[in-house]
């Protein structure tokens, strides 16, 4: 008999030993390195603390939509790798891929677009490097650490 355990970032029903860690010796399984690594950055936002449930399982989702510019426009195939590539991430909900732009559609709590830029670089779409495009991308991702921070409580960021 396998038992089964749930993804606490993404809800999925998962191995116990799939991409396995223990925090505050509790045994935590997850789907994919991406929630593992969502879970490390922030617990408290998953599994809460003594007598307070987490924002996650309390239903909360924070939905954003970003548009990104690439630093070459896509040909309609290179468009269509990408979006199947970033859908294959937790947590995005929309993709839309078409010349020089990508507008994608996510749950904050589940994926980051510093995650997002990784699995662009890692199918080979470099973004846009013009000060401007990496100044709003530094921006955005301060925005999304502070917005997550906050809602994982003091005490989740110290010594980070």
């Amino acid at each position: 008999m396998n038992r089964r355990v749930k993804d606490p970032v993404c809800g999925m029903e998962v191995d116990p030993h799939d991409h396995a860690l223990v925090y505050l010796q509790m045994h935590f399984a997850f789907c994919s390195r991406q929630c593992r690594e969502r879970f490390l950055a922030n617990p408290h936002l998953y599994i809460g603390s003594p007598g307070h449930p987490s924002p996650k399982q309390e239903g909360l989702e924070i939905v954003k939509r970003r548009r990104l510019r690439v630093a070459t426009p896509l040909s309609p195939d290179a468009a269509a790798l990408l979006v199947e590539a970033l859908q294959t991430l937790m947590g995005i909900r929309a993709v839309h891929a078409e010349g020089d732009r990508v507008e994608i559609t996510y749950d904050l709590l589940q994926a980051t677009q510093e995650q997002i830029e990784a699995k662009m670089a890692e199918v080979g779409v470099r973004l846009g490097e013009g000060w401007a495009d990496r100044l709003r991308r530094a921006f955005v991702n301060f925005e999304e650490e502070s917005q997550v921070g906050g809602l994982a409580g003091s005490g989740t960021h110290c010594g980070k």
